[in-house]
């Protein structure tokens, strides 16, 4: 049977208040009554790969293993100017698959119904209702739901800055703060999160960051201690320290694992272990991220995403659209749209 999520009181948390409700329950706002489902171009007509561990068996769908999503799943990812370096997410899923990536953010993904299971830390973790699934910046991990219905959450996404500030101010937590446990069983935090993201719905920014500044001071303080390094010295991390410098600077034409190895005298298999030791990814999983994150740049500052998915060394349009949607959740164009709005209302 699958590890079960811990509780609160299994990492030093206090009971929460009984008169708050629990998210499970709760009805769902008009926005996100209002929120129309996104449906991605089928870009990848592969047959299906396999059954998903974690699962129950069920078979992951095309609509998985493309990127696209089911009629059924909705997602919206936005900004509001009124948390600043904060992205805010709110999705439904029921086929999405999140291939293996990271985030220069931290995630902190409240749980409203079904299961959410990523890999992380060498195994497989479970979310469920009224819990919270909490990554730490360049965490690989991976998300799709447990069973067939599916599963709904939303998740902000603040940046190492705005957390460490937090931290600075309502903790003792010394050096870069971080989370312990990547499960968290605690309602009152998850109706916290759905709080936040309701009050940038309503532009109403006092409460957002006042939300915000609550839910993470709490998880800090349950779940919070010193932000854990990967320790890789030596040959290995010179040589992975270099690989990646290469990958960066030729992201658009990068060669191949053996002539990569090769231009920094190492064996392709030498390379392979010293990058997956140091970053948690072989070259070429991170080189996709790293894509992805590139372009994200390039779509904030109003590039269209054809042009961006050049940029960064994708073939075509419908080619980034597959990655994008595996690692944002959303395609580029809707990812798009949602800055181009944010940056309006701003101006």
């Amino acid at each position: 049977m699958a590890r079960q999520a811990p509780s609160c009181a299994a990492v030093g948390a206090e009971k929460a208040p009984v008169n708050q409700p629990r998210v499970a329950g709760e009805k769902e706002s008009s926005a996100e009554r209002a929120m129309p489902p996104i449906v991605h171009p089928a870009t990848d007509n592969r047959p299906d790969l396999g059954k998903r561990p974690g699962t129950g068996g069920a078979d992951r769908g095309p609509a998985a293993q493309n990127g696209s999503m089911a009629p059924r799943e909705q997602a919206r990812h936005w900004r509001y100017s009124g948390l600043p370096g904060v992205d805010l997410l709110r999705a439904r899923y029921i086929d999405k698959t999140f291939v293996r990536h990271t985030h220069e953010t931290f995630v902190i993904a409240a749980i409203t119904d079904g299961v959410d299971v990523f890999h992380h830390g060498g195994g497989d973790q479970y979310a469920g209702a009224g819990s919270l699934a909490l990554i730490n910046p360049e965490t690989p991990h991976t998300g799709h739901a447990q069973g067939p219905e599916g599963w709904r959450y939303g998740a902000v996404y603040p940046a190492v800055d705005v957390i460490a500030a937090i931290a600075a101010e309502t903790t003792t937590i010394r050096g870069t703060p971080g989370f312990v446990a990547p499960v968290v069983d605690d309602p009152y935090t998850t109706h916290l999160v759905h709080q936040v993201l309701r009050a940038a719905d309503e532009g109403n920014a006092l409460a957002a960051d006042t939300l915000l500044r609550v839910a993470v001071t709490r998880l800090l303080r349950l779940n919070g201690g010193p932000l854990r390094q990967r320790q890789v010295r030596g040959a290995g991390a010179r040589i992975a320290a270099r690989a990646r410098a290469v990958l960066e600077e030729r992201m658009a034409d990068p060669p191949s694992l053996d002539r990569l190895a090769a231009e920094l005298g190492t064996s392709p298999f030498a390379l392979l272990r010293a990058f997956r030791s140091a970053y948690g990814l072989p070259p070429h999983t991170w080189l996709t991220d790293a894509r992805v994150r590139r372009a994200r740049r390039l779509l904030d500052g109003g590039t269209a995403p054809a042009e961006a998915a050049v940029a960064v060394g994708f073939t075509d349009q419908p080619h980034l659209n597959r990655h994008f949607a595996r690692i944002v959740g959303v395609p580029p164009g809707a990812y798009r749209k949602e800055r181009t709005a944010a940056a309006a209302s701003e101006g």
